[in-house]
């Protein structure tokens, strides 16, 4: 190598540090998004309550073709229902190998409700919710609908990512309402008709494991997931770019986000409500 000749060395470095930099930025354009979301709210309530109810209902009963089955109701019921089923299948099993079957009813109460039901309802949000406002606020980016909102005076965040932010924290209490009963009867229809254990035995250790205080951290937890998932959404929407191809990349994105950030909620709360005592008693 000639003296002053530069290493081939830097070019890789200048990379990578460009890279760091560049993911660095990406996270404060992010925190800055879900900040102004957030605060945005209000204005949502205040100016956009058309728009709010209009978006409670689309993600609720679905819009479309969609309207047929039910919307996210319907598919995140499904989910949560063969979640319960499995609970049956497998607890009973497993239980009915060491001679104690009659658990499985304090098998449905604790982990549907801890573990199940908070988790199937946060993929069916990202999965359904989640991923149809991406392509949606993506596809008016595209467009350049975004861009014409702003110049007619629109508050373009509070009224494409505030108002959906605000919808889905309101459409995920009857949705987890659904999706837990759900969980519920399919474990109990499961265990009592299909293996016949006694219908007494199972309501018994059912209701003497089911903490109503674990039910009430489990709603706060699905309001948290909500949350997380539409500003993870709205954000890759709103910043989406290149094409249909690139709000279809942006799709895939924020549910490989919001698939992550879902089960770090599970994970984050889990280790703070439980993680000392598990507020649970085998004796009680």
């Amino acid at each position: 190598m000639t003296a002053g000749a530069p290493s081939s060395r830097t070019p890789r470095l200048q990379k990578a540090v460009g890279g760091l930099v560049g993911g660095w930025n990406r996270i404060g354009e992010q925190t800055q998004f879900y900040g102004k979301t957030i605060v945005s709210i209000g204005d949502a309530v205040t100016h956009y309550r058309t728009e709010i109810a209009i978006q409670i209902a689309t993600m609720s009963l679905g819009a479309g073709a969609l309207a047929i089955v039910g919307g996210t109701i319907v598919i995140v019921g499904f989910l949560t229902l063969s979640a319960g089923a499995l609970i049956a299948v497998q607890g009973y099993n497993t239980l009915a190998g060491v001679g104690v079957e009659a658990l499985t009813g304090f098998t449905s109460a604790y982990l549907n409700v801890r573990i199940i039901g908070p988790l199937v309802t946060g993929i069916g949000l990202a999965a359904t919710i989640g991923a149809g406002a991406t392509a949606q606020l993506g596809a008016m980016r595209i467009a350049e609908e975004i861009d014409a909102l702003e110049v007619m005076g629109v508050r373009s965040v509070a009224y494409l990512a505030s108002t959906r932010v605000l919808a889905g924290m309101v459409v995920v209490v009857p949705l987890y309402c659904i999706a837990v009963l759900m969980s519920f009867v399919a474990a109990r229809v499961g265990t009592t008709f299909i293996y016949g254990q006694s219908t007494g035995v199972y309501d018994h250790y059912f209701t003497t494991f089911l903490n109503p205080v674990d039910l009430l951290w489990s709603f706060l937890q699905a309001i948290a997931m909500a949350v997380a998932v539409m500003v993870i959404h709205t954000y890759y929407g709103f910043t989406a770019s290149g094409g249909p191809a690139g709000v279809g990349e942006a799709v895939g994105r924020a549910v490989r986000a919001s698939l992550i950030v879902v089960v770090f909620v599970t994970l984050v709360i889990s280790l703070s409500v439980y993680g000392q005592s598990g507020n649970f008693h085998l004796s009680a």
